[in-house]
């Protein structure tokens, strides 16, 4: 026979872990302010191994519309300057000879659309793994009957589970309408 609360606060850990993931992949999307997290993403060359940059250099934001990279080793410039460029960032790099800036340009109202598309459909996936955590317990459940469970234990658990789930729901909807009100703020 299964053990009901195992199941719930199985459910609940994949939920949690769908809104921290949510949570890691909306802070990679610029919203026009400058922030470390945004080239968190990027890899380079570092004597065969590919790290981050923050693994090579000391990155820093001296102001809200620019992200500072000091390479600790001045080979490194070239290397960290083309991964930028490759990236996805859509932003050029500045060297000059001792800092790398990046500088963040206010966001367009066609870019700004983009990225809250994007972020909707960053929170679809989270809403949607949060789902089927969902469906797998109750499934669970629902095998359980035949097992043996008592009929009444499983309601009271769908009822829980379909608690914990709107719970999740509402808190990705909030995470969404905030990182909106970021994108969308001039």
């Amino acid at each position: 026979m299964i053990d009901v609360s195992n199941c719930i606060s199985e459910s609940q850990e994949k939920m949690d872990m769908a809104v921290m993931y949510l949570e890691e992949s909306l802070s990679h999307i610029r919203a026009g302010k400058a922030n470390p997290k945004l080239i968190d993403g990027i890899r380079v060359d570092s004597y065969g191994n590919m790290v981050p940059i923050n693994n090579v250099a000391a990155v820093s934001t001296p102001d809200a519309r620019s992200i500072a990279i000091k390479p600790w080793d001045r080979n490194m410039f070239r290397v960290i300057e083309k991964a930028i460029i490759d990236s996805d960032l859509g932003i050029m790099p500045e060297n000059n000879g001792e800092i790398i800036r990046i500088g963040i340009p206010p966001l367009t109202e066609e870019r700004r659309v983009q990225l809250a598309k994007q972020c909707k459909g960053e929170a679809e996936t989270a809403k949607i793994s949060i789902r089927n955590a969902r469906r797998e317990s109750i499934d669970l459940l629902k095998k359980g009957l035949k097992d043996g469970l008592p009929e009444d234990l499983e309601k009271d658990a769908e009822a829980k589970l379909q608690k914990i789930h709107d719970k999740y729901i509402k808190k990705v909807d909030d995470m969404l309408a905030d990182k909106d009100k970021e994108i969308m703020t001039v």
